[in-house]
Order: structure tokens, then sequence, then C-alpha cells
């Protein structure tokens, strides 16, 4: 089954320890051989690599896990469930351009209703670029939030901005609803993460570096690692948790952002 990476940090760091960690699980210590994906932020926009081949044997997957310094990162090894072509098109993360910013997002799971001819959450105004549910269910997100809040990073006030993500949470339940569906995305600020049955994270605090690293399942280390709670979305900016949203609960798991 895929597994989902990401980082959020206050400032540029390395995170070679980690990624050396997660790219065996593309390949070598997990059954993730089908490709994988690095996006980072650098400087003030991503930058996206991505291969169909496994992540463990990829001299450029080592290469990038070795040089990249960033404050965000989203990587995504593939395990391709149903079986679709191992393309570049396929391969996550994927990434798209809506309300003025570049977004990324990567998944794990399996939502064939997506795809299916009669099925639910079909993108009405983009087509994907690949075969896969993922890319569909990006695409739908970002139509419906786009649709809902068309001004919202535009000096958007919190009260606004947690409606956002509550509208987010919405529809990533009404998608999970129809399988497993777990997955990270950005829009090169935030990094947003949602549980639906398989997602952990770790707040690390080193010296004046704040940052949270978040895993499909926990990598190796002491430090205790905290599984979500089913169907919970979480949003982290520069390191720090702005706000929990669990889905079919009215109210925030914690304060709404400030």
């Amino acid at each position: 089954m895929c597994e989902l990476f990401g980082m959020s940090s206050n400032r540029p760091i390395s995170a070679l320890t980690s990624l050396s960690l997660f790219g065996k699980r593309g390949g070598e210590t997990a059954d993730n051989p089908d490709g994988w994906g690095l996006a980072y932020v650098e400087g003030d926009a991503f930058t996206l690599h991505k291969a169909p081949e496994a992540a463990a044997r990829s001299v450029l997957f080592s290469q990038l896990a070795q040089q990249i310094h960033s404050r965000l990162i989203i990587a995504h090894v593939r395990k391709a469930n149903p079986p679709t072509a191992h393309t570049l098109e396929n391969t996550h993360p994927f990434m798209r351009t809506c309300c003025g910013r570049r977004w990324v997002f990567a998944h794990n799971g399996q939502v064939p209703e997506v795809v299916a001819p009669q099925g639910c959450c079909h993108p009405r105004h983009f087509h994907p670029g690949g075969e896969t549910d993922s890319e569909h269910a990006f695409i739908y997100l970002l139509e419906e939030i786009a649709a809902t809040f068309p001004g919202m990073f535009h000096g958007a006030p919190p009260e606004m901005m947690n409606a956002w993500f509550e509208t987010l949470v919405t529809r990533s339940a009404a998608i999970a609803a129809y399988g497993q569906f777990n997955f990270l995305m950005s829009d090169g600020e935030h990094l947003i993460a949602y549980g639906h049955d398989r997602l952990h994270s770790q707040q690390r605090i080193k010296g004046d570096v704040r940052s949270v690293v978040i895993a499909s399942a926990p990598l190796a280390g002491d430090e205790p690692w905290e599984a979500f709670a089913p169907g919970e979305l979480r949003v982290y900016r520069d390191g720090q948790l702005l706000g929990r949203w669990c889905a079919g609960i009215t109210k925030l798991c914690t304060p709404a952002i400030a």
C-alpha cells in the first residue's frame, strides 16, 4: 500500500534521516515499488521530482534526500493498487494551480468511486493528467474549495480560514466513505494532513528549530509518534499545529486558527 511522508518547519532544514528511512519503504522494507515523488518548497515555490520506479533503488531519490533543505516537504512511495500504468502521470505527488497558488497532493488508499462513470466526486471543470483515483479526488477538492471560498487567500480573516478547513474535512470524509482516503496536501504555506485511518505525527524541537513530521506509519526512532484520530484533519504552518478538525463533529478538536 502507498505511503506518505510530510514535514513542516519554521526554517529550511535537512530531512535526510527521515527521508532515507522513508525511501526504503519504496521497495525494500515495504512493498511500494511502483513510483516515488518528492515535492519541497525552495524559496517561495514548490519543486517537484518524481519517477515511476522504486525509491529504494533510485539514485536520484537518494541524492535529493541528501541535498534538500526545506521548510515544507511532501513525499510519496507508490503501490499501484488497483493496477494502473507505471507512468509519470500516475506518480504522486500531483501538482495543480488554484486560487493563485501552486498546490501539491499525495494520497494513500483506494477510492475507486471517484473514477467510476456514475460515481461520486468527479472533477467538473479540469481533467486529470493520469488515471488514478488520487488525482481525480485532488482536483475535485480544489474545485470544491475554490467554488466555496473564491477569495480565501487574499487577506481572509481567521473565521473564513476555519470555514475553509471545515469544508475540506467534510468533503474529504465524503470521499473516504467510498474507500480509504489518507492524504497530504499543501499550498506552499500550510501542510494539511487528513488521516482517514492511517496517519501518524511526531513533533520535534531542537534549539530554535520547530518541526513536525507526518508519516503513514512511524519511522524508526526512540521518540513517540501520535496516531491521528479516525477522520481527523490537521493543519500545520512553520512546524506548528494551527488546528484539528474531526469529520462528523461540528466543533474543532482544538481551538480555531486565531
